[in-house]
């Protein structure tokens, strides 16, 4: 079985993470394939992985990796969903971060996850992604969301107006710092922090969501994900920003984003005793009482 890695930084802490991970891949009998950057600082900093294939792009995704595994906190994660795109390939998330709503497998149950892995003892939850398009095609290739897509003030302290439309009919100018569309997966990031509702994977919806609305009686809205939604930003700047998954570009004034679901899904390995329930309620430490 062909296994793609992706990591953002070897450090300290990690080193012996990638080690152990290593030895198990070797023990299951799985072919590495590692984004080159990390190869790179696996063979310099801990001496390991000189042997292994290397990819630099979403189109290496194409051409016989079975599985992707992500060795980070959720940022990382999403970096690897950037390369495997419409591939189809599964992804399955080690936390080596805080908190972890993508990336929530963690060293107390590492061993055991990796064996059910290597036996197949596992599904897959299909997440949809958001698909982002502007008038001057500011993403290219890379517009699309698993997260969010997000307008934002830039240059100044002012609110801005972002004109919101849904399937071409008007919804709302909200006068606010910025506006969000999430998808479920997306409900516990940037969505969560600004207010907006937990949504269970596989819901087939997505989430509008102000962020420090003016009027106190905007609230978020959830709207069916076969329904384009299309923003327009207005304020007292030529520029502002817009951000996909975090990463931000400057936009103009009055240019158009349309947001539409993309037209594949990203396969997240399931095992077989973990489910979004449990991960919510001990994320968010649900039921337990901090008083003491």
């Amino acid at each position: 079985m062909l296994v793609a890695v992706y990591s953002k930084k070897v450090n300290k802490a990690t080193i012996p993470i990638f080690r152990h991970f290593v030895t198990l891949a070797d023990r299951f009998g799985w072919k590495l394939i590692l984004e080159k950057e990390l190869k790179d600082q696996l063979v310099k900093k801990a001496g390991i992985c000189s042997e292994a294939q290397v990819f630099t792009s979403y189109a290496d995704f194409h051409h016989g990796i079975d599985l992707a595994f992500s060795i980070g906190g959720d940022g990382t994660f999403l970096r690897t969903v950037a390369y495997i795109r419409d591939s189809g390939v599964p992804i399955l998330g080690i936390n080596t971060g805080r908190l972890g709503f993508l990336a929530t497998l963690g060293d107390e149950s590492f061993d055991n996850a990796l064996e059910m892995v290597n036996q197949k003892r596992y599904d897959f939850q299909k997440r949809s992604l958001l698909r982002v398009e502007t008038e001057r095609s500011i993403y290219g290739a890379d517009n699309f969301a698993m997260n969010e897509v997000t307008l934002l003030k830039k240059d100044t302290s002012s609110m801005i107006t972002v004109d919101a439309f849904l399937d071409d009919k008007y919804l709302n100018s909200y006068w606010a710092d910025g506006l969000i569309v999430a998808t479920p997966t997306g409900s516990t990031a940037y969505n969560l922090s600004c207010g907006g509702p937990i949504v269970t994977p596989g819901c087939q919806v997505h989430i509008i969501t102000p962020i420090a609305p003016h009027n106190l009686n905007v609230r978020p809205v959830v709207v069916p994900d076969n329904m384009p939604i299309k923003l327009r930003i207005e304020g007292r700047e030529r520029n502002y920003l817009i951000s996909v998954d975090g990463n931000a570009k400057s936009i103009k004034q009055n240019e158009e984003v349309l947001i539409r679901k993309a037209e594949y899904m990203i396969n997240v390995i399931k095992l077989e005793d973990t489910n979004f329930l449990d991960t919510i309620r001990n994320k968010m430490s649900w039921g337990k009482d901090q008083r003491n």
